[in-house]
């Protein structure tokens, strides 16, 4: 996936464009190891939910992985069908590509490993929505099948700061004139404590040296979620917990914890 949100196909028409570089840029992004070791030890095909530009399904393929990955955003898909025809053709064939929405696609195959990474249940902003994208997942699941996501541990203290507060976050070339840099920013723009969900907006600056020359804007708006909160949805979705850490270096989920991370199986 992507970081984004996949509930309009129409979404990311400007963060799909600078995903990659803007992502490749974002110290601290240390998921796709975790992701291909759990999907190297459990084996493929691998269905990759909210797959986005590929980043981590690309990164499953060149290793060998075949994969499958089904994502909202037809902008998304575009790039990541871009990213495919430049790789080699044998891991172009490990991959295929399906356009559907996390909460009520149905392919004709299961899986012995769902993988959700970097965040996009955090996308899912009602209890049905984030009921029906686990329940999705586990009627891919073949019957030992694993469902493994990551969301990020909310840091109360911080989710009603900065309302309006525009904050500089990333800079890259720009992907097709590196005489342009790019700056990203951040502005939060309300916070729903009762629904347990903030609205952002993303912003893309190009300058040309100290000259801004296009500023682009997109909205964001992600759910976060307690502990037993994710525990609740599992039990609704016949899902349970065989594994939970709380950083992608598998630490334990624990008061120092800054993600979550579970690898679940279909209850018995």
């Amino acid at each position: 996936m992507g970081q984004f949100g996949h509930m309009n196909p129409d979404s990311y028409h400007v963060s799909a464009k600078y995903y990659e570089a803007a992502y490749a840029a974002k110290p601290g992004l240390i998921d796709i190891p975790y992701y291909l070791e759990v999907a190297q030890q459990i084996g493929g095909p691998v269905l990759e939910i909210a797959c986005g530009t590929g980043r981590v399904l690309l990164s499953l393929a060149r290793a060998g992985i075949e994969v499958c990955g089904v994502d909202n955003s037809v902008h998304m898909l575009h790039v990541l069908r871009e990213n495919l025809s430049r790789e080699p053709r044998e891991v172009q064939e490990r991959v295929s590509i399906n356009a559907g929405d996390m909460r009520n696609f149905q392919l004709q195959r299961k899986f012995p490993l769902i993988v959700i990474p970097f965040r996009p249940m955090q996308h899912m902003h009602t209890v049905q929505d984030q009921v029906d994208a686990l329940k999705t997942a586990a009627f891919h699941l073949n019957e030992n099948g694993k469902l493994v996501f990551d969301v990020f541990f909310p840091k109360f203290e911080y989710l009603a700061e900065g309302i309006g507060k525009e904050i500089f976050e990333l800079e890259w070339e720009h992907p097709s004139d590196p005489a342009k840099i790019m700056r990203r920013y951040f502005r939060k723009e309300a916070h729903d404590k009762i629904n347990q969900n903030f609205r952002a907006t993303f912003i893309y600056r190009t300058y040309r040296g100290d000259k801004l020359i296009q500023e682009e804007a997109e909205p964001l708006q992600m759910s976060y979620y307690t502990y037993p909160h994710l525990r609740g949805l599992f039990l609704l979705a016949g899902l349970e917990p065989v594994e939970e850490y709380g950083s992608f270096d598998k630490a334990p989920l624990d008061n120092t914890a800054e993600d979550m991370l579970f690898v679940l199986k279909k209850a018995t």
